[in-house]
């Protein structure tokens, strides 16, 4: 007999949306939560409808309040393990517990892995930033830079992306090489362009005042956007076997269904791009397609009972 219908890996914007949804479903739900989240930096969450400039540890409470009420569990407990067991799963704990559950939800989410430069990782999430539409209106107009990471397209999208929020924006390529187009449509966009290695972000009062570069050259800003590398904290599904695609990311469908049966990814780790509002709205449909799966099995064993008879 497995423990749950179903066990939450994740308590973030996803995870706890698929909660919700399923305990709203009469569904016997678990939700386990290392407590770190990805925008823990972050003093403002924006773009979520009612939440809009709302602390994100207050959404967190908020949703964790909101699971409780329709009957599900919430445990604040680090995941080492993912295995099939008993027509199931079966999830293991840092501690040694071992909880099993019809079917799986991994909202894991992903991190960021910032340029190796001194000073960016000090100030990530407050004036070092990556997303202009979570944090571009608040920084409007202002002298903005934009320093290349190790995520190239990204951050020459990101170049001009930037300048949409403000005229004084600056882009330090760092490492990387511009072409001659490259640098023409930035040029052409208003974007100035100040070439060689950065050699840290300087920050005074508290607060981001220039980039300074290797030969010692100091570009006054006073917000800095960066490229990172986003790396999807998956290894409990591909642990698993769920299939990944040419992209290093895990395969899913449009519900967050992965290649093994009875496993679901929803947020940023399947989706890099997923803001806050898209990764509950994606733990939402999840905790649809889940439930769906747990009644086509419940007809099943119907069936078998009654004709057992």
């Amino acid at each position: 007999m497995l423990d749950e219908d179903v066990v939450i890996i994740g308590g973030g914007a996803a995870g706890l949306a698929a909660a919700m949804m399923l305990g709203r479903s009469r569904r016997q739900v678990v939700l386990l939560d290392a407590g770190e989240p990805r925008n823990a930096p972050s003093r403002h969450l924006h773009g979520f409808p009612s939440r809009d400039g709302a602390d994100p540890a207050e959404l967190v409470a908020a949703g964790r309040g909101e699971v409780r009420h329709y009957g599900g569990e919430i445990r604040d407990a680090r995941v080492s393990g993912l295995e099939r067991a008993d027509g199931g799963f079966a999830i293991r704990l840092d501690g040694g517990d071992v909880l099993t559950a019809r079917a799986v939800l991994v909202a894991t989410g992903l991190r960021d892995e910032l340029p190796e430069i001194a000073g960016l990782r000090e100030r990530w999430g407050r004036d070092v930033l990556h997303c202009p539409y979570c944090h571009g209106f608040e920084v409007r107009d202002t002298p903005l830079a934009v320093v290349g990471g190790d995520n190239r397209p990204f951050s020459l999208h990101q170049a001009q992306l930037i300048r949409q929020w403000s005229d004084d924006v600056v882009f330090l390529p760092n490492r990387i090489a511009l072409t001659d187009d490259e640098r023409h449509r930035l040029l052409a966009r208003g974007v100035r362009i100040v070439d060689g290695e950065v050699a840290r972000v300087v920050a005074e009062a508290d607060a981001v005042s220039a980039v300074e570069l290797a030969d010692g050259r100091i570009v006054a800003r006073s917000t800095v956007f960066v490229g990172p590398r986003f790396v999807p904290r998956d290894e409990l599904l591909t642990s698993l076997g769920c299939e990944v695609g040419d992209d290093g990311w895990v395969r899913v469908d449009p519900s967050g269904q992965t290649s093994v049966a009875g496993v679901w990814a929803a947020g940023n780790v399947s989706d890099s791009p997923a803001q806050l509002v898209n990764a509950a709205a994606a733990g939402s449909k999840a905790a649809i397609a889940l439930n769906h799966h747990l009644l086509a099995d419940d007809i099943d064993r119907a069936i078998a009972a009654h004709d057992a008879r």
